[in-house]
């Protein structure tokens, strides 16, 4: 499992981001290029800006209790897996628009590091590890990008 908090291992997430093309298709799924990088750019408006509602106690503990597990351990996701509603993305986006707010939000993870996140209440799962948080972050990337090919 790469390292979010690692340059290094950032320095690929970009490189891979930037191999995208506005004609990138995907080995599987419904998504196109533009949508997966607005539908990455989901998981880290969840952390640093506040345009999603939180879940209510009930759904929270739904959450925590049947998807958390799935979401921050080490196994890669599977292919063509459903996806919470506030993740589908409908409708074109601005290509460009995304893949810049992506790459600003992986290197503003990387720069407030570890000790930023140990701990971090996420709004779907409470609170997390470090290293929880860099699992979801890290597969959640690594499966997208896989899923165009970079």
């Amino acid at each position: 499992m790469q390292n979010v908090f690692l340059k290094e291992d950032c320095d690929q997430f970009i490189t891979r981001i930037n191999e995208l093309k506005t004609d990138s298709l995907p080995l599987w799924g419904k998504m196109s290029v533009d949508q997966m990088l607005a539908h990455c750019n989901v998981t880290y408006e969840m952390v640093y800006d506040n345009i999603h509602s939180k879940p209510n106690a009930f759904m929270k503990l739904l959450l925590k209790l049947l998807a958390k597990n799935k979401v921050v351990n080490e196994t890669p996701y599977q292919r063509s897996l459903s996806t919470a509603p506030q993740f589908i993305i409908k409708g074109n986006r601005d290509f460009g628009l995304e893949k810049s707010r992506l790459i600003s939000y992986v290197q503003k993870t990387q720069e407030l590091g570890e000790k930023e996140f140990d701990g971090k209440e996420s709004l779907s799962f409470g609170k997390l590890s470090s290293k929880e948080w860099n699992n979801m972050f890290a597969k959640h990337l690594d499966h997208h990008l896989s899923q165009f090919g970079v």
